[in-house]
């Protein structure tokens, strides 16, 4: 039997919460500031509009931890625009999408393969679940010196290794636009009677643009953390879990429930609701535009010479199946500066804020709210730095991604005896803690693996050149937790 396409006009939660605005009821329940009125600060920093509709979970606005009318309507709809047999609406941000999704799949002991350069968010999950990580090492691309996707010879290896892991996990696109062969690797997956995960935070347009590479539903696989508000519009930390048909929905509701909040944000999930609309009605030619920005911006920043703004042109058919159209990721190295210096100048200098920079790269993260003129000023600007901070790029490291050598599970590293030690003398220790710059967020050394001096190189390196990093406990990363 067809399936009947529900009405995208609809925005359920967004509509309650106007009806609930006109009743104007008196409020004697949490939030405390009462629709800003006992915060007249917070109301004008951020609008009346806005704290008026902050408000607790009530029967015309339903309740996200078992959503019966208005929250159970949206999800509906959010599952018809993504392709999705059912969908969640997240308030954690996709770091709780992620972790629901694998703590949805895996308990203490199951394997779960997956690649090494995955988000914190899913290294967490293995700490809480106890799940140990069969990982496939990316194939990294060494005159850009980022880590690619999945291999299918080494996808099918590892499932011949693990034959009694649990799952899959896949990254898809990365941070730099790079896409694996998703549809094979959930086709091994199942094969194999595993399930097949992706995390998908970078690929909300996947659903809505034309020619853009396969999204996770559409190519069949068992669950998606899907991060709306990084393209696709909605507030900062809302997000959504997609799963396919052969999941239980009401086990993943109960597994959401462990972890996220009791107090969903009407504010938040509003957004997702909107956002959702704006997709399912005019996202094909929102996606379009944004294309069409990427490229010329591409073409412009590969013009001003020194500079590579990469692209489709990369394709290989494996590691790198597919790329990611809407990212502007530029390789800085050739102009004799790490991707963090030229972030910070950009930032400092230009008040041109990107999305990151690494030690050979960066990244303008584009999307519907970019206008052409920021574009230029942003090419102008790199052709500019060139100008003045051009130098020699010998010296320079080239590679983020290093094998680790995984001695104990995350979580029996996480949880175990441990001692601080000066970072310089924790050669050969065995690491209980996380550490990496942020973003991207994929860490450097996560716990349970061993400690190299190309490692603490690495470290020392992004450091000096101004990395943001985090996760160690010592604030000022000079010492480390090592197991005992």
């Amino acid at each position: 039997m067809e399936k009947i396409k529900l009405d995208q006009n609809k925005a359920p939660i967004y509509e309650a919460l106007q009806r609930l605005r006109e009743m104007r009821v008196v409020p004697f329940d949490v939030p405390g500031h009462k629709r800003g009125r006992g915060n007249p600060e917070l109301a004008a920093f951020l609008g009346e509009q806005c704290v008026s509709i902050d408000v607790n979970s009530m029967k015309p606005l339903d309740n996200l931890c078992h959503p019966v009318s208005v929250i159970r309507e949206a999800e509906l709809l959010v599952a018809d625009a993504f392709g999705a047999a059912h969908a969640f609406l997240m308030v954690g941000g996709t770091t709780s999408s992620v972790q629901s999704m694998v703590l949805s799949s895996c308990k203490r002991g199951d394997k779960i393969i997956m690649p090494r350069n995955v988000h914190r968010s899913v290294i967490n999950a293995l700490v809480l679940c106890g799940a140990v990580p069969a990982y496939v090492n990316p194939e990294v691309d060494r005159r850009l010196g980022i880590s690619l996707g999945m291999q299918r010879e080494q996808v099918a290896k590892a499932i011949a290794e693990n034959p009694d892991a649990v799952a899959v996990l896949v990254n898809n696109p990365t941070y730099y636009g790079i896409c694996s062969d998703l549809k094979a690797i959930v086709n091994m997956a199942h094969e194999a009677g595993m399930l097949c995960l992706v995390d998908e935070a970078h690929g909300t347009h996947f659903y809505f643009g034309e020619n853009m590479p396969i999204s996770a539903m559409a190519a069949g696989a068992d669950m998606a953390s899907v991060s709306m508000h990084k393209s696709g519009g909605s507030l900062t930390q809302s997000s959504l879990l997609l799963i396919g048909e052969h999941i239980n929905p009401g086990h993943v509701r109960q597994i959401i429930n462990l972890t996220q909040t009791t107090s969903g944000s009407y504010l938040l999930m509003s957004s997702l609701d909107i956002s959702r609309r704006n997709l399912a009605l005019r996202g094909k030619e929102v996606f379009a535009k944004v294309v069409e920005m990427a490229d010329y911006a591409r073409e412009e920043i590969n013009a001003v010479g020194g500079y590579y703004a990469f692209g489709r042109e990369l394709i290989n058919g494996n590691s790198i199946f597919d790329f990611d159209p809407t990212k502007l990721s530029i390789h800085t190295r050739n102009i004799g500066l790490a991707g963090i210096e030229v972030y910070d100048i950009l930032r400092d200098e230009y008040d041109i804020q990107i999305e990151f920079g690494d030690i050979g790269n960066i990244l303008a993260y584009l999307s519907m709210g970019d206008r052409p003129q920021e574009l230029e000023r942003l090419v102008s600007a790199l052709a500019e730095i060139r100008r003045r901070y051009q130098k020699d790029p010998s010296g320079l490291l080239s590679q983020e991604y290093i094998d680790p050598e995984v001695v104990a599970s995350p979580q029996d590293a996480f949880y175990a005896e441990k001692k601080s030690i000066p970072l310089p003398e924790s050669v050969g220790c065995v690491c209980s803690e996380f550490v990496m710059c942020y973003p991207p967020g994929i860490p450097i050394l996560a716990p349970g693996e061993r400690i190299t001096q190309e490692i603490l190189n690495f470290i020392e390196y992004a450091k000096v050149k101004g990395c943001s990093m985090t996760g160690p406990e010592d604030p000022d990363i000079l010492r480390i937790n090592v197991l005992v």
